[in-house]
């Protein structure tokens, strides 16, 4: 209704001009014209607000899980003198962690890997080997993440493996002196 209106005032005022070549055009209120350029406004912008492209189409992906290297259990607590009635020592340490993270470790392991004697004990062929020695409490809990680098997290400080000399009473174990107990770690 409102475009006929302005159609019909512009058309007048084209007639108007063709018969006595006047410019002049018929006086527009403020409010017509407001409401003429809102109403062009908004028939414009609404004609761009629903034109669009639509598309269709499907796609691919995938992704992989990375890995992680091992880390390395390191022994610092030290072990000396193990002999016949001496008390048994706690094993305990941390960690070389070469990963770019953490890595979550739940237990570390100890056992007797061999048992390396001295070459008078290899001349003498005296014998001492893993059953020369006790691994008490071999399992320790760690249950902790282990940061990336050295030296990082503990193990040993929950329970503590320890190691001793077996007293074998009724065995010479000679061969066992200076020898040293080459121990192994495993990580859970």
């Amino acid at each position: 209704m409102l475009g006929l209106v302005l159609w019909q005032k512009l058309r007048a005022a084209f007639y108007r001009f063709l018969q006595d070549g006047s410019l002049m055009m018929h006086k527009f209120s403020r409010k017509f014209i407001v409401v003429i350029v809102g109403a062009t406004l908004v028939a414009a912008g609404g004609g761009a607000a629903f034109a669009y492209w639509s598309a269709g189409g499907t796609g691919t992906g995938s992704g992989a899980a990375g890995t992680n290297a091992g880390i390395t259990v390191v022994q610092t607590s030290t072990v000396t003198a193990m002999a016949p009635g001496v008390a048994a020592q706690a094993l305990s340490g941390n960690f070389n962690n070469t990963n770019s993270g953490a890595v979550y470790v739940t237990t570390v392991t100890a056992s007797i890997a061999s048992v390396t004697r001295t070459a008078d004990a290899i001349a003498a062929t005296l014998p001492c080997d893993a059953t020369d020695y006790t691994l008490a409490n071999p399992e320790s809990t760690v249950a902790a993440q282990v940061a990336a680098g050295s030296a990082q997290g503990s193990w040993g400080t929950v329970d503590i493996p320890t190691i001793a000399f077996n007293n074998k009473t009724d065995a010479n174990q000679d061969g066992c002196k200076s020898a040293v107990v080459n121990l192994t770690y495993t990580i859970a």
